[in-house]
């Protein structure tokens, strides 16, 4: 039995080893300061990076994080405090439906309701449909997360005298916080790879801008569009820029763990 329970945890791993495995091979060489800092070259040149795409990409997924993680959270919170009541019965039906939404569906929303009122594609609307989607996944794992906290560490602090808001806040949602914090990070590892949203949103650009009401380019539309480009240089910069997204969705996770372990002395783990 043991032996079997190895074999499942190694095959857990393979196919993200595999992954990571052929992303360096492919896209390793066409690393260099260069992808970071230059915008593509036109065809038929050699070199250029996805400096544009990288920086749009972290833009979007700040806008998406200042906008998805708050409204989570407190949802989470609410879901968890009120478990029982219809509201939260209500929501947390919904955030499943939401959290199961094709994210192409999410896209025609984003762009009936915040490009097509407005008329041109944006930074901003990119930003609102990934932070749409982080919402439902930070609501259920927050709730979760809240649920572990021991009852009795809820009633110590309010026999000590606590309002019972002030018990949510600063006890029972302290002590879930490393487990809020990894919900969260999975959320924005989720939408950093997202394409379907931002082709209707966001749209891509092939210049540098920053600019919330201006199209702006990310790595998953770049990599579409090299990808299915006939050109083997923009082959290359399409494995490259994916080996890129790996590597920023792990940093982000590697960061996370070491503030969680220094706050917490390792309780995320």
């Amino acid at each position: 039995m043991l032996g079997v329970m190895y074999l499942a945890a190694i095959a857990a791993v393979l196919p993200l080893i595999f992954i990571l495995w052929h992303l360096a091979r492919e896209g390793a060489s066409s690393i260099s300061l260069d992808f970071f800092t230059r915008m593509p070259k036109p065809v038929g040149e050699a070199g250029g990076g996805m400096g544009n795409a990288i920086a749009g990409t972290l833009l979007l997924l700040a806008i998406a994080s200042v906008i998805g993680l708050p409204i989570g959270i407190g949802a989470g919170l609410y879901l968890a405090e009120q478990r029982t009541s219809r509201l939260a019965t209500t929501v947390r039906f919904l955030s499943d439906v939401l959290n199961g939404l094709p994210s192409i569906v999410m896209g025609i929303f984003a762009w009936q309701f915040l490009v097509r009122p407005i008329g041109h594609f944006s930074a901003a609307a990119g930003g609102i449909a990934l932070g749409a989607m982080m919402i439902p996944l930070v609501t259920r794992t927050t709730e979760e997360m809240i649920r572990l906290v021991p009852v009795s560490l809820r009633e110590a602090a309010l026999a000590l005298g606590y309002t019972r808001w002030r018990t949510s806040l600063s006890v029972v949602l302290r002590t879930a916080l490393p487990g809020i914090v990894t919900g969260a990070l999975v959320a924005v590892a989720r939408i950093a790879g997202e394409t379907a949203p931002l082709l209707f949103t966001a749209f891509g650009n092939q210049f540098w801008s920053l600019a919330l009401d201006q199209p702006v380019s990310a790595l998953p539309l770049q990599i579409f569009n090299y990808a299915i480009s006939p050109y083997d240089e923009w082959h290359r910069l399409a494995w490259a820029g994916a080996l890129v997204l790996i590597g920023i969705v792990l940093v982000i996770s590697l960061i996370s763990r070491f503030v969680t372990r220094s706050r917490f002395g390792g309780g995320g783990d």
